[in-house]
């Protein structure tokens, strides 16, 4: 997923949508349990929080809250933070609320096609706040042989829609977070219906060259544009206390849609301070080109 967000085209020759980004990777083991699991993204969040960067990014996704996580983002979002966080890949399938895309103040994100549709396979529900693209996303294989590959998922739409808070706040270095995410969410390609929001694609697909070139208005420093957290803002100097979304969760709690354990904090320089915790969702084994780029 650091690809994605400041891939620099060295090596493999992949490019990311915020190449001038630094990546801090934070590694979460295999967990034995889901306490345990639960306790190392905890960790790995709170340690985010305590950087220098801006954005965390969570390219994973798991059924039924987790009072540790929901805990350590509560802190991270009182730091002026802004998380991402795939809402998931089985939305043709049971489409359970998985979190902690579905935590208040984390902006869940959603994958659409080459055709900007919403990927079927992508979670759909209140828990959607914006979609980014995550379909035939190519990357170095990592089998070790070098070449590259396609995979789907919502680790990839995350990644850039995080990449995407990274190239706002580089322009708006004294903008915060509430701001940085309503200028994505004012200029994100919008659901074709016509409504202000959908279920499939949130606010939109996010549009970073737009929101570079023409943000406009940023709105207030200290209101979210994310309704749950707009309705409840806390009084000054206090932590934000994330509660559940009024959705509810299906499956197993402890079913995890990672099938990897590195956790990378990005954060940007010349763009932006920002950090990507993702622990990645792949949709599928990712697939080996025909032939190399």
């Amino acid at each position: 997923m650091a690809l994605f967000i400041a891939g620099t085209g060295k090596g493999a020759g992949a490019y990311g949508l915020a190449p001038g980004a630094k990546v801090l990777p934070l590694r979460v083991a295999n967990p034995k349990s889901y306490k345990e699991q639960s306790t190392m993204m905890a960790s790995a969040i709170r340690y985010a929080a305590d950087s220098d960067a801006r954005v965390i990014n969570i390219s994973m996704a798991g059924w039924g809250q987790r009072p540790e996580e929901d805990s350590a983002i509560s802190y991270a979002l009182a730091k002026g933070k802004l998380i991402f966080a795939g809402v998931g890949n089985t939305g043709d399938k049971d489409n359970a609320v998985q979190y902690p895309a579905a935590t208040p103040g984390v902006i869940g994100v959603a994958a659409v096609n080459r055709e900007v549709k919403a990927a079927p396979w992508s979670q759909h529900g209140p828990q959607v706040d914006l979609a980014a693209p995550g379909t035939d996303m190519v990357a170095p294989c990592t089998d070790g042989t070098g070449g590259l590959c396609t995979g789907d998922g919502t680790s990839d739409a995350t990644a850039l829609a995080s990449a995407s808070a990274a190239l706002v706040w580089s322009a708006h270095p004294d903008w915060t977070a509430n701001q940085v995410l309503r200028v994505l969410i004012n200029t994100a390609g919008a659901p074709k219906s016509g409504e202000k929001r959908s279920d499939a694609i949130g606010y939109g697909v996010v549009r970073p060259r737009i929101a570079l070139q023409n943000p406009g208005d940023p709105g207030p420093a200290d209101v979210s544009p994310l309704p749950e957290l707009a309705a409840a803002a806390p009084p000054a100097n206090r932590t934000v206390t994330a509660t559940a979304r009024d959705v509810k969760a299906t499956g197993n709690d402890a079913g995890l849609l990672s099938t990897r354990n590195a956790v990378i904090a990005a954060a940007a320089t010349a763009i932006a301070l920002a950090v990507a915790v993702p622990m990645v969702i792949t949709r599928r084994r990712r697939k080996a080109l025909a032939a190399q780029i």
